[in-house]
């Protein structure tokens, strides 16, 4: 008596395939297997398809599909072009074969292998699949070797730009600034310069609803909006820190931070800093190597030094003179006069490494205070040369940054003008859903208002900037600092490299290397 069957066709594709040509194309499996299924007389039920995807990957769509319709008993006959099709792994494709088919009384067939579980004779077929995943890991050697010789030579192989950048429309492998998005990463090291933490970066940024990197992402491209949820995401310090250790702002394409397990294997694995490749100078930075410096260096404040509710406003800038680590502040909470900054690799190492030397809190900060305003202070004959020099190179200087973001800000406004204009044509013509244009619009008009804010942040610094002169500015501003009664920690990073402490309470502190103009003319 003959078993009735209800068969599933199924076709697999994937780059693996790409040197068959039409001989592995779907359409060409389709054919086949419809003309095996007719002249063998069996009903078809289903033709699963996975465009795209590997053979060593089992979590593929319509492969899953066709496990739930076996498991439901809708299909009890299984035919592939061959046993490659079914997968590229011969341990789990063998498991298939000899154990899952066999237990749910499915029949398999692989035409052009000559395979057919209901045959006796068919030993050949676990040398097949020990074949076909050969075949498979010799492929991702090849893919490997091109992937690392581009990553050698500095091209970007990502799948999409870091935040800030955007993919070259000419080469794929290259980064262009996106203005846009670059003027959030400078507003991020900026705040982190004037000692604000990721946490209030993040919550600053949250305030003013900017989009983040990944809602941006959907934003410029509409195509992967339906993958977008409903709430905007929130910027986390975790994100900030990420973006204020990226070397990527300096121009430097940084790849092979991870490796995969095995070709059969989605398990990454982390790769040490030092096996990083660091390839130099491939695209228009973002970030000066002087800002970087300052904000990587001193971690500003990735951690937020504490004691009680006590910002430590020497964090990452007091070192120990001796062994060259932080110095660390100690106390009781709530009392000012008990506290004291000491040698951070005493405190964890002990004398190993150093000796317990320590100084006043309220010492150092009466040292530093005194050091500040004295710095601050210029003669008459001091701040006219500053304010000549300055203004010769203002005469001379090429085109600001921020008339170039007001360029950039200005061009995405006519976009996004556009942009809604058309959206609203497709609706009427109804070419998308009302669901779908609602969710678009409101996307739309965010980015409008924070283009709207920063346009107004843009134009603020240009009036000033028009009002005043460079040197009046900046003698009105040292002034303004100078009569500060505390000291801020971005007036403190802004002025001092480093201080450093002895074992005697002795105090040595770095202050910053002026610009050249205003270093060899002013008087000593």
């Amino acid at each position: 008596m003959r078993k009735e069957y209800q068969a599933g066709l199924y076709m697999r594709l994937s780059k693996d395939d790409e040197g068959a040509g039409e001989s592995a194309s779907i359409s060409t499996q389709r054919k086949m297997l419809r003309s095996y299924a007719k002249e063998n007389g069996f009903p078809i039920y289903r033709e699963y398809v996975d465009d795209g995807f590997s053979g060593t990957n089992f979590e593929r769509p319509a492969w899953q599909q066709l496990i739930g319709d076996i498991e439901a008993k809708r299909i009890n006959l299984v035919i592939t072009k061959d046993l490659s099709r079914l997968g590229r792994d011969y341990i789990l494709t063998g498991q298939l074969t000899e154990l899952y088919f066999p237990s749910k009384k499915v029949r398999y067939i692989a035409i052009n292998d000559g395979y057919d579980s209901d045959n006796s004779y068919n030993d050949i077929a676990p040398f097949k699949n020990i074949m076909n995943e050969m075949y498979a890991r010799d492929t991702s050697k090849k893919i490997r070797s091109a992937f690392q010789t581009k990553i050698r030579e500095g091209a970007y192989i990502g799948n999409f730009a870091p935040f800030g950048y955007k993919k070259d429309p000419m080469d794929k492998n290259h980064l262009l600034v996106d203005p846009v998005a670059a003027s959030v990463v400078i507003d991020i090291f900026k705040k982190a310069q004037e000692g604000k933490s990721p946490g209030q970066i993040a919550a600053d940024l949250n305030e003013r609803e900017v989009f983040t990197p990944l809602d941006y992402r959907f934003l410029r491209q509409p195509e992967q909006t339906a993958e977008r949820p409903d709430h905007q995401r929130k910027w986390r310090s975790g994100t900030i820190c990420k973006i204020l250790g990226n070397p990527v702002y300096l121009g430097h394409v940084v790849q092979g931070k991870t490796s995969k397990l095995s070709f059969k294997s989605n398990i990454t694995l982390s790769i040490p800093r030092a096996e990083w490749v660091v390839v130099k100078n491939m695209h228009e930075p973002i970030i000066s190597q002087e800002v970087f410096d300052q904000v990587t260096k001193r971690s500003v404040p990735r951690k937020r030094s504490q004691t009680g509710n006590m910002f430590h406003l020497f964090s990452g800038i007091a070192l120990c003179r001796d062994c060259g680590r932080k110095m660390s502040v100690t106390g009781k909470p709530g009392k000012m006069e008990t506290y004291r900054l000491v040698c951070g690799g005493y405190k964890q190492y002990g004398t190993r490494v150093c000796t317990s030397h320590s100084i006043g809190y309220s010492f150092l900060y009466q040292v530093i205070a005194g050091e500040l305003n004295s710095l601050l202070t210029f003669t008459s004959r001091q701040k006219e040369e500053i304010r000549l020099s300055l203004e010769q190179k203002n005469d001379n200087r090429r085109i600001s940054s921020s008339e170039r973001t007001e360029k950039a800000l200005r061009k995405r406004e006519r976009e996004l003008f556009l942009i809604t204009t058309q959206l609203y044509e497709d609706k009427v013509n109804e070419r998308i859903s009302e669901e779908h244009f609602f969710h678009m619009l409101k996307a739309f008009e965010k980015e409008k208002k924070d283009i709207e804010s920063r346009l107004l942040a843009v134009q603020e610094d240009k009036t000033l900037t028009e009002e005043k002169g460079k040197g009046d500015a900046l003698f009105d501003w040292l002034e303004d600092i100078g009569n500060q009664e505390k000291i801020t920690a971005g007036l403190m990073r802004l002025l001092i490299d480093k201080i450093e402490i002895g074992e005697n309470q002795e105090v040595w502190i770095y202050f910053k290397t002026l610009p050249p103009e205003i270093d060899q003319q002013s008087e000593p």
